[in-house]
């Protein structure tokens, strides 16, 4: 039997950072984004995010992959989205995603920033966030390159 604990810290923004996903509703997105990946047989232990992105903290089975997880969350919540009409515009997320693995001494840690979002997000914004996140995994975005 094969053991596999790949613990992965995902984020995705709306499409051009639009603040989209409004309180009213953020939490109905949350919840359907969950049970769309114990159908799809995701291990999401914690998501959470603000009006422009989503935090998802996620334990990748054998068999998965980074991209094919973010293609399966993103493809099917912009799609209820739209479905349900919960934004006035069109619904899209960005096609990029912010991937790291995260080590199961900080997995807690990770759960808490996530859980966090909105308190994290009233002192700093997601541009700052994502410089951050640059500055501390050493990436740059194709522009600056």
């Amino acid at each position: 039997m094969s053991f596999v604990k790949i613990w992965v810290h995902l984020v995705f923004a709306t499409k051009n950072r639009e603040p989209l996903l409004q309180k009213e509703f953020r939490y109905d997105v949350y919840k359907h984004v969950s049970e769309n990946c114990i159908d799809k047989d995701i291990f999401l232990q914690a998501i959470n995010g603000y009006s422009d992105h989503i935090h998802c903290l996620i334990s990748l089975g054998k068999d998965q992959n980074i991209s094919k997880i973010s293609q399966l969350i993103k493809g099917e919540s912009s799609f209820w989205i739209n479905q349900n009409n919960l934004t006035i515009e069109k619904f899209a997320w960005q096609d990029d995603y912010f991937a790291v693995s995260v080590s199961e001494s900080q997995v807690k840690t990770v759960i808490n920033y996530i859980k966090n979002q909105e308190i994290h997000h009233s002192k700093k914004s997601f541009a700052e966030e994502v410089d951050e996140f640059m500055m501390r995994y050493g990436w740059q975005t194709i522009k600056d390159n």
